[in-house]
């Protein structure tokens, strides 16, 4: 079996669905993981982390992070906290997250950034 691209997410987040279009659209075939029905590992966060960075993937604006309590968001403070508060909330985790086929990942959407991606990673 050949690596494809894949998507990482929430089905019904809005900048998913755009992204999701734009990969249709561009003929690009991927498959779609959900954190909510599929879930996220230790070992597959952790490989996010390693690449991206935590700061890059902790969605500090979104209305998940916004309601834990100030004493957790205080204490997310070095990768192991935000991995383990990522792991426990995956809808905090920016997205979407795309990986492309050869392991490189991309955080976030827009047209210009997917198709610089796409092309540099296809």
């Amino acid at each position: 079996m050949t690596a494809q691209w894949v998507m990482y997410g929430i089905k019904n987040c809005d900048t998913i669905k755009k992204a999701r279009n734009y990969l249709a659209s561009s003929g690009i075939d991927y498959c779609f993981h959900d954190y909510r029905v599929d879930g996220i590992d230790d070992a597959l966060l952790q490989s996010f982390i390693d690449q991206l960075g935590y700061e890059a993937l902790l969605n500090t604006r979104g209305t998940t992070w916004r309601k834990l309590p100030e004493a957790e968001r205080d204490a997310v403070n070095d990768a192991a906290s935000a991995k383990a508060v990522m792991l426990a909330q995956p809808a905090i985790i920016k997205r979407p997250v795309l990986a492309a086929p050869n392991g490189d990942l991309l955080v976030g959407f827009n047209d210009s950034l997917y198709s610089a991606f796409i092309q540099e990673k296809s």
